[in-house]
């Protein structure tokens, strides 16, 4: 994983006589670096390099990165807000797991909310904005092999389905499921050939914009079995 610049006041010192030397206006503050550490962590989980249940150590994140612990808790309460990482009394943090109740209480929530979304856009009779160019990114990104890109273009694929309602409070909800919904993904990523989460999307999206309500539904239960039968194989 990639290792940002030191935060904070460490090493400042060096050959100034002990005082810390003039911070230029170009200088990274510590909530940057917490940023570029949070960003460091959350690619390892979301390429399955962390696998669900790891530990996730302050201590060690201070050491692997060269930052200051404090900058290192930062992170981790970034991860565990985003739901991409658990905070438990004595066991510390660790990658979210999702397991199956979870699984499905998720999915249950983004039907409800997608759903919506698409029967106001079918009463606009308007084919959402964006839609054409997310899924040519997500195509691309498939064909390229990258899979952070292939969660960042299948996440602006239903965000442009949802933003197409005009409702802003159902595109605050489901964004703010966007971290637990690329974890999701990365679950069942072995579900999926290579172009085949391109395929099926493309497919959905034009049949979801004629039948919202039995379509999201099918979506969505189809993800979910894939995960919980991959889990239980």
């Amino acid at each position: 994983m990639p290792r940002p610049a030191p935060d904070g006041n460490e090493g400042a010192a060096a050959d100034t006589g002990g005082a810390a030397p003039h911070r230029s206006a170009n200088s990274t503050p510590g909530p940057r670096t917490a940023d570029a550490v949070a960003d460091s962590v959350r690619a390892g989980i979301l390429s399955g390099e962390l696998a669900p249940g790891t530990a996730l150590r302050e201590e060690e994140l201070s050491a692997a990165h060269g930052v200051s612990r404090h900058t290192a808790r930062t992170a981790l309460a970034t991860l565990t807000a985003e739901r991409l990482a658990t905070a438990e009394p004595y066991r510390g943090v660790r990658v979210s797991l999702l397991d199956d109740d979870a699984l499905i209480a998720l999915q249950q929530l983004r039907c409800a909310l997608e759903t919506e979304a698409l029967r106001i856009v079918r009463e606009r009779g308007i084919r959402p904005p964006g839609i054409d160019a997310a899924l040519g990114d997500l195509a691309t990104a498939e064909a390229a092999g990258d899979w952070l890109a292939t969660l960042d273009a299948h996440a602006r694929v239903h965000l442009a389905l949802v933003d197409a309602s005009g409702s802003p409070r159902i595109a605050e909800e489901y964004r703010r499921l966007d971290g637990e919904m690329r974890l999701l993904l990365t679950h069942v990523r072995p579900a999926y050939a290579p172009g085949a989460l391109t395929q099926e999307h493309r497919a959905y999206v034009e049949h979801a914009l004629q039948d919202p309500e039995r379509v999201v539904r099918a979506h969505l239960e189809h993800s979910t079995r894939a995960i919980i039968d991959g889990r239980r194989g």
